[in-house]
């Protein structure tokens, strides 16, 4: 039996059309894996981009965070500032009224005490009593004239008010308070009656015409010497002198 001959020409046709798709197919293959590789490219692009700018937006909103600190911070050192001016401002003030009315009561102490001088001399000039200035507590109201002025002048020294109706008695004998009294036997002068009168420029140059001078200076006679005004007083009652 006759065999039946395979065209060689048509094999040859059917290998390049086998060969063709398997080509086809690569080129497809490998542009899907193009186009995936470039999706895939995009898509990290897109997702680092967005990481990116959420980085970018919490660096913008921690730099505004901070200058808002900031802003805060030199606020509230303002207003320190300003708080700190104020107060120092109002304690200023203050000193200076403090020392205004310091200077005005130093400035009517000074023209007092000038006017004071001033009468001194006058009445020392004059051989005139020179008045007591000083002040008279409320205990020694009941009191005037050079009495007034001793019992002010005893509590000063450091006698309680009981004493002076001790001295009162005691000079009420020498003198009669009188600061002009004066002794022409035995030279004794003042309210004190000091022997001789001389004795009481120890207390002040005005012994002769200041009764306040007079009575400091026999106050701290008595003390010295009797220890207080009641015993001066006892002293006088039994000896007739002191």
């Amino acid at each position: 039996m006759a065999r039946r001959r395979v065209s060689a020409k048509g094999n040859n046709v059917k290998r390049p059309l086998s060969t063709i798709g398997v080509r086809i197919a690569s080129v497809g293959l490998l542009v899907a894996g193009v186009i995936g590789g470039v999706q895939l490219a995009q898509t990290r692009i897109v997702t680092e981009r967005g990481a990116d700018s959420r980085l970018v937006l919490q660096a913008e909103a921690d730099e505004m965070q901070l200058l808002r600190d900031r802003q805060n911070q030199v606020a509230a050192g303002r207003a320190r500032q300003h708080e700190a001016e104020a107060g120092a401002a109002a304690r200023a003030a203050s000193e200076a009224r403090g020392a205004a009315r310091q200077a005005k009561a130093m400035e009517t102490k000074a023209i007092q005490k000038k006017k004071q001088e001033k009468e001194k001399e006058k009445a020392k000039a004059s051989g005139a009593l020179i008045p007591y200035t000083g002040p008279i507590p409320t205990s020694c109201k009941e009191y005037s004239g050079n009495r007034a002025t001793g019992c002010a002048l005893m509590l000063g020294k450091g006698f309680g008010i009981d004493q002076f109706p001790c001295l009162e008695k005691l000079w009420d004998h020498e003198s009669g308070w009188n600061a002009k009294a004066e002794n022409k036997g035995s030279g004794a002068y003042g309210i004190p009656q000091a022997l001789p009168g001389s004795k009481m420029g120890s207390a002040g140059s005005d012994w002769r015409t200041n009764a306040a001078t007079q009575i400091k200076w026999g106050l701290g006679y008595v003390k010295g010497k009797y220890k207080s005004p009641c015993g001066a007083w006892s002293h006088f009652q039994n000896a007739g002198n002191y």
